[in-house]
């Protein structure tokens, strides 16, 4: 039964015959909050911050990066535009991250042992996330979000 053009209110408890009318909207946002706070959770538990992981990611892959770069290339999935340049100053406070005299940033030691037990954490959350996902139907949600998006901002 197809049900295009149908919309329900959004129910977690829904059938699955019913899920066809569900809200996109609510789905993907409540997926998304689920997996960031648990993600979340789990660094404070090592004392990073999600943030934090991301520039760490990022000035290792950047090739002397400014914090300015940094910052412009995390915009888009920061919560705010003061979550980088945050980060970026609690990772030169720890020695995680050092900073030039042309203020290019590059990883410490410490900052490289600390990303390998970030990444640590992360691939194993990542495992636990998808269990009982296939790479196939992951693929297969992520290409319907994709087309989705398209549907939007292709207007």
């Amino acid at each position: 039964m197809e049900l295009r053009g149908v919309q329900a209110t959004a129910d977690p408890f829904a059938a699955d015959e019913a899920l066809a009318a569900q809200p996109i909207g609510y789905w993907s946002g409540a997926l998304h909050k689920a997996v960031v706070n648990h993600l979340r959770d789990a660094m404070a538990g090592i004392d990073v911050t999600q943030p934090q992981w991301w520039t760490l990611t990022r000035v290792d892959q950047g090739a002397g990066l400014t914090r300015d770069e940094v910052t412009a290339q995390l915009a888009d999935v920061a919560d705010t535009p003061h979550d980088v340049p945050r980060a970026v100053d609690q990772l030169l406070a720890r020695g995680w991250v050092s900073a030039d005299e042309a203020g290019r940033l590059s990883l410490t030691g410490a900052g490289r042992d600390g990303q390998a037990r970030i990444k640590e954490l992360v691939t194993g959350m990542r495992g636990q996330v998808h269990e009982g996902v296939s790479d196939e139907e992951y693929v297969a949600a992520l290409r319907v979000m994709r087309r989705m998006i398209g549907n939007i901002t292709a207007r």
